[in-house]
Order: structure tokens, then C-alpha cells, then sequence
């Protein structure tokens, strides 16, 4: 039904578009967004990075009455729609389902081998090239950790530094979580150091954000950990949706 759409559609009017490595973020980063704007329609854009059906997800079941709606891409199946890649999935979210702003992030589960490359979440920067490309506004909700016991994800994520150092060609809004504790913030500012020659990095306010992440509708769990275990992650997802929502004025 919405072929003739889709097939006039070139570009999505500057909408939004927030780019996380985690299917984990997604409730952390819709909760930022209604905390703000709370009738701001919210598309999730599913890459295939992860689990491929969109039913296999629990977040997404627990978040069905806060969501615009769910376009799988590439080889994931059983959104709302269904779309080629991700450009047509973003097209999709903005004409189709009538998104003023759409998260992109991979389904439940995430391939890694330890090295700078091998990882799905490769795919973070190239949904920021795809959102440049149609004329969207990126917004990168950084993986930041002060409890994860692999050297190469505490702090920033290397994921988050390869995809948004390496693999985007755009430029990116990059919120930081304000308040957090003394010896991660000075390890997440040299971390993000090298990302400032192409990318903005904004301290954001995380003020009212405890209590909108806590009244999430889904529990919030990142590589099993909740939020109290390691609240430094959902914050910074928390403060990418917050950012996005106030790009809509």
C-alpha cells in the first residue's frame, strides 16, 4: 500500500536519526526521546546484525504501544515493513509510517571476534552514511561502559570508535552523559578525543532521565547487565534520544 510513496521518496527532510551498536539501547534511547517529546512518533529502524526475526525481541513486544512502528532491513524479517536496506528502511519510517524520528540498531544479539572489524556493529556507521546520503540529521548514541570487564569496552567501545571514527563519512552529533562519575568521564573525553576532527561532541543533561529510564515499560538489560549495574550505558543511549528530541524544534 505504500508503493507510490516509496517510489516518489528521496529523502527524509531532515529527520532525526539516532544510531546505536545495541538492540539494548533502543528502549534507553525511546525513553530519552518521550521524556522530552512526549508525542514525538518513533520509528525502529532493524538492521541484521543480530537476531534476524523482529518477533524474537521482547524489548520490541514491551515497547509496541511506543513505537511508530519497526521496518526490518536487509535479511530481518517481521517488522511493520519490510525494506530492502537501510536507506529504503529509513524512507520507509519517514513516509510510510510517518516518523518524526527513527532509531537504527540491530536486532537482539550482536556478532563480535575481538578485533578492530569483526564486529556487526560496523553497520552503526554505515546507517549514519545512509542518513547523510537522504539528508537526515545523525545522532550517534556512544557504547560507554564503567562495568564491563574487557579493557577494549570500558569507557567508550572500540565498536563505537571504529563505526563512528572509521566507517562514518558524516558528521555525527555525539552526546555525552553529564554527571558521570570523575574517572570515567576523564577516560570517555580522551576516548573521544580523536572523534572531534569530524564529529560534535555535546555534554547533554541527564536531568529526569533516572526516573524516565526506570519507568521504562521493559526491563533494561546490556550483556546482562541492568541498569543499576551499569547505568553510564543507558544514560548515554538516554541522552542521544534526548538530543534527537530536541532537534525537532
Amino acid at each position: 500500500p505504500h508503493r507510490a510513496v516509496l517510489a516518489g521518496a528521496d529523502g527524509l527532510d531532515g529527520m532525526p536519526v539516532v544510531t546505536a551498536d545495541l538492540h539494548s539501547a533502543l528502549p534507553a534511547v525511546l525513553a530519552g526521546v518521550l521524556a522530552d517529546a512526549p508525542g514525538a512518533r518513533v520509528a525502529y529502524v532493524m538492521t541484521d546484525g543480530g537476531a534476524l526475526p523482529a518477533w524474537f525481541s521482547r524489548t520490541l513486544d514491551g515497547l509496541a504501544d511506543r513505537l511508530a512502528g519497526t521496518v526490518t532491513v536487509g535479511q530481518a524479517f517481521g517488522g511493520d515493513l519490510e525494506a530492502v536496506n537501510v536507506h529504503s528502511g529509513l524512507l520507509a519510517a519517514r513516509h510510510a509510517l510517518g516518523a518524526d524520528l527513527a532509531v537504527v540498531a540491530q536486532g537482539p544479539g550482536n556478532l563480535g571476534t575481538g578485533t578492530r572489524w569483526g564486529f556487526s556493529g560496523v553497520s552503526v556507521g554505515e546507517a549514519v552514511n545512509a542518513t547523510a546520503a537522504l539528508g537526515g540529521r545523525s545522532v550517534g548514541a556512544l557504547r560507554i561502559s564503567s562495568a564491563d570487564a574487557r579493557p577494549r569496552h570500558r569507557g567508550v567501545s572500540h565498536h563505537s570508535v571504529t563505526a563512528y571514527g572509521r566507517v562514518a563519512l558524516a558528521a555525527v552529533d555525539l552526546p555525552l552523559p553529564d554527571g558521570l562519575e570523575p574517572g570515567l568521564a576523564r577516560l570517555v573525553v580522551e576516548q573521544v578525543a580523536p572523534l572531534r576532527k569530524r564529529h560534535r561532541i555535546l555534554a547533554v543533561t541527564t536531568r529526569g532521565l533516572d526516573a524516565a529510564l526506570r519507568a521504562s515499560p521493559v526491563a533494561l538489560s546490556t550483556m546482562g547487565r541492568g541498569y543499576d549495574d551499569d547505568p553510564a550505558y543507558f544514560l548515554t543511549a538516554a541522552v542521544a534520544g534526548r538530543h534527537a528530541a530536541r532537534l525537532l524544534a
